[in-house]
């Protein structure tokens, strides 16, 4: 799995035309020709390559490790709470010390548990008429 830099490194090399071995987590973005429309170009692309919402408020990314930092700080709150819209439905309880991942999908049929718990417990009976 590539880490959080590995992917922006491979978003600034296509998109900007940047050579790889001139990005490093101190590298300033000015330096590499990146202004601030540039960094929001950036931003519109990070937010479908990460799957995350950028906040409409500013935000100072000088580095390119600024930029990391920022979208790991994003993908952690989105992604481990849940994206809003998602959110109904989607279980963030804390048991035992352990988080779940896992969301909760809102149908009308049985969940795999429930399936699993059914035929632990024998084989299923049809109400009758």
């Amino acid at each position: 799995m590539m880490t959080t830099f590995e992917r922006l490194r491979a978003i600034l090399v296509k998109d900007y035309k940047l050579a790889p071995e001139s990005l490093a987590l101190a590298a300033p973005l000015e330096g590499l020709g990146i202004d601030s429309l540039g960094v929001a170009e950036l931003l519109f692309t990070v937010e479908d390559e990460f799957a995350i919402k950028v906040s409409s408020e500013p935000v100072q990314l000088s580095t390119v490790g600024d930029v990391v930092r920022y979208i790991d700080e994003l993908v952690a709150s989105q992604h481990s709470a849940g994206h809003e819209a998602g959110a109904q439905g989607t279980s963030a309880a804390t048991s035992a010390g352990t988080s779940t991942s896992t969301s909760t999908s809102m149908s009308a049929g049985p969940s795999a548990e429930d399936i699993a718990t059914d035929t632990a417990a024998g084989p299923a009976r049809s109400p009758t008429s």
